[in-house]
């Protein structure tokens, strides 16, 4: 503090002294990438350099002339206008320092200032391959890459068309979130859908089960109804045999008996021939003619038919059964393959001859 005619001066800090000596003459603002206006050797930022170069600039002149806003200096630029114009690299790096130190500009040790905190490793902005100077600053759209200015200026991207890098970043930082949200819904979608092809999967087996647990009992059905038409027609075929046995043993013991009736009228005529006396004989021999005449009549013995014991009307045809049988499936939808019965296959037969 100086004591001057009885005023109090402001002694201007040297964080002051400092941000006025990096400060624009134009926007009063810290340099935003500084140029150097040769040779007179004043910095100005580089959109402001545009600014003044604009034709409703005052000191714009015709020809790609200028003034300097410091000394009124005349700068005449090519035809590259102000890109043509060479960056201040050291006033941009001690810019860059500067605002990496804390408002109140440092700790005192012993006397001095505490040296400024190292910037982070991870946090440092990733430089041009090609002017390994220069930062990263600006975004190429027709080439869709980030470059610096140089690469603008005087590289390989001076045709293209560039914009600035933090707004492209923050263009596509939001169309990445926005992807990110679409990603998310769609992972939630195709859980959803695992979650539903899981229940389907769970559903399936029940169904099946439950239509395994159906065609078993079906065919249980139809063992039991195959079961008891197999015993009505075994009964049937019973029936058939008990009835024509009846009838042989009805005739066998007929016949026995008239067997035995015979036999014992032989014996009985042997007898009486054997008798000497004539009138004994003939008492008794008109008789056993007679007997014998109607005896040997019945010799005309009444028999079963050809092909009585013939039990073939009783055999059971079971081929439409069977082709009904290996047809059977679930529907109209089912995929067994059809089964060719005889006939089909005989008139397949007679249409290739």
């Amino acid at each position: 503090m100086d004591i001057q005619t009885g005023q109090v001066t402001h002694q201007p800090s040297p964080r002051e002294s400092l941000e006025s000596q990096l400060s624009c003459p134009i926007c009063l603002e810290m340099f935003q990438k500084p140029v150097v206006i040769l040779p007179c050797q004043h910095n100005l930022c580089r959109g402001c350099a545009s600014d003044l170069y604009d034709s409703r600039n005052p000191y714009h002149y015709s020809g790609g002339i200028f003034r300097c806003p410091t000394c009124r200096f005349e700068v005449v630029l090519d035809r590259h206008g102000v890109y043509g114009l060479q960056r201040n690299l050291l006033v941009e790096n001690i810019i860059d320092i500067y605002k990496q130190q804390p408002e109140s500009g440092g700790r005192e040790v012993g006397g001095n200032v505490a040296d400024p905190p190292l910037k982070d490793k991870d946090t440092k902005e990733p430089m041009c391959t090609e002017h390994e100077d220069e930062r990263i600053n600006i975004y190429c759209v027709t080439c869709q890459t980030p470059t610096c200015s140089m690469c603008k200026v005087f590289g390989q991207h001076k045709d293209c068309e560039v914009s600035p890098l933090q707004s492209i970043y923050d263009t596509q930082k939001a169309e990445l979130r926005n992807a990110v949200d679409l990603l998310a819904a769609g992972n939630s979608c195709v859980q959803a859908v695992m979650a539903q092809m899981e229940d389907t999967c769970k559903s399936i087996e029940e169904n099946s089960q439950l239509q395994k647990r159906r065609l078993g009992e079906s065919f249980d059905l139809l063992y039991a109804i195959l079961e008891e038409r197999k015993g009505q027609l075994l009964e049937k075929i019973t029936q058939e045999e008990e009835r024509k046995l009846g009838l042989l043993r009805s005739l066998v013991e007929r016949y026995t008996e008239q067997l035995q009736a015979s036999i014992n009228l032989k014996e009985k005529a042997s007898q009486t021939m054997e008798k000497g006396n004539a009138a004994e004989f003939l008492i008794s021999g008109k008789e056993l003619i007679a007997q014998a005449k109607e005896a040997a009549k019945g010799s005309n013995l009444e028999r079963p038919e050809p092909g009585f014991e013939n039990m073939e009307h009783l055999t059971l045809c079971t081929e439409d059964v069977e082709v009904i049988l290996y047809q059977m499936g679930f529907g109209l939808g089912d995929d067994d393959d059809d089964v060719v019965t005889e006939e089909e296959e005989e008139e397949e037969e007679e249409e290739e001859e």
